[in-house]
């Protein structure tokens, strides 16, 4: 039999938990990131993302949990961990008084690149992250686009295993969003990315995992795919152009359950995912016809991201209000 290349995981999470006061903002949330994944994390503002990636990054110690970067473990062998890890913050943690070489340089410096590879890492970095030609510009005279670069660069120059993104998108323009997205696949090819956003075209653009949170709890992880797939219609609306009697319907009911939603409008839902949909659509058509129903309309009721989103995190998030609160 051949062999079977099992994914490297580069973070195994599991139980991470994390407290303000007595305000829970992060609960038993497991999970993993695989080399190759670019995994969106999603949730609505005060969900628990921020903390989360920053219990990961090191930067903010859970209260329980444990987190491995590629085996090390994050609390026991911390230096060798972080060394495995690059974090973008949602406010780059720019200079913006130096130049893009003078700032990479000292990032470099930080990860204690040698110096004899200071030269060679910096230049990889800016041409991947496309700086190749302001390197000897002022950050503070970059636009937010190449100054978002900057700190993509800053989080990629010792080459880590994992880089982990927060909110890289927000405040662009729509070309500089296509610029970071494009870079962020990129990027996707020879590491691990965590990609925490609350922008949904984002996740379709670019991620090939998906994972929700709400109020500090995972509430959804999935592939793409299989999130592409459950968001293909199983459901048909029909509209009729006047009342009708539903029982006439009722020799479909090896496919489909037929919902009245107002007067004139229907649901129809396939009972079984294994159906044969256009089979089952035949037969709808057919028995419509042959009692004469007057049907108007008859189209795939889609599902978007977004609707998804919203049903998995329609309660409410606590407000910042109440974590500084619960803090205090």
């Amino acid at each position: 039999m051949p062999k079977t290349t099992m994914p490297t995981i580069l973070i195994k999470a599991s139980g991470i938990e994390r407290y303000y006061g007595n305000f829970h903002a992060v609960k038993n949330l497991d999970f993993e990131l695989h080399k190759g994944d670019i995994l969106g994390f999603l949730g609505p503002n005060g969900a628990g993302k921020s903390t989360t990636m920053q219990i990961i990054s090191g930067c903010l110690a859970p209260d329980a949990g444990q987190i491995q970067i590629n085996g090390f473990d994050l609390t026991d062998e911390p230096t060798q961990a972080k060394q495995l890890l690059g974090y973008l913050p949602e406010l780059p943690p720019l200079y913006k008084e130096l130049t893009v070489d003078e700032y990479l340089s000292y990032t470099a410096r930080l990860r204690k690149i040698p110096k004899a590879e200071i030269s060679q890492s910096l230049e990889k970095s800016k041409s991947r992250c496309g700086l190749t030609t302001v390197g000897n510009k002022l950050i503070s005279n970059l636009s937010k686009g190449y100054q978002q670069r900057v700190g993509i660069a800053q989080a990629i120059i010792h080459n880590p295993a994992v880089i982990i993104l927060d909110e890289p998108t927000v405040g662009l323009d729509p070309i500089q969003i296509q610029e970071i997205r494009q870079l962020i696949i990129e990027l996707g090819k020879d590491h691990g990315i965590i990609l925490s956003t609350h922008i949904l075209p984002e996740v379709q653009a670019v991620c090939n995992r998906v994972q929700i949170i709400r109020q500090g709890e995972l509430v959804y992880h999935s592939d793409m795919k299989t999130l592409t797939d459950s968001m293909n219609s199983q459901q048909t609306e029909l509209c009729f152009s006047k009342t009708i009697d539903i029982s006439l319907l009722d020799e479909t009911k090896k496919f489909w359950n037929i919902e009245k939603i107002t007067e004139t409008n229907y649901l129809a839902e396939l009972s079984d995912s294994e159906t044969n949909e256009e089979e089952a659509i035949q037969l709808l058509l057919k028995l419509i016809t042959d009692n004469k129903l007057p049907l108007i309309s008859m189209s795939p009721k889609t599902q978007s991201l977004e609707q998804i989103f919203i049903d998995l995190t329609a309660n409410e998030s606590p407000s910042e209000k109440q974590i500084n609160e619960a803090d205090a």
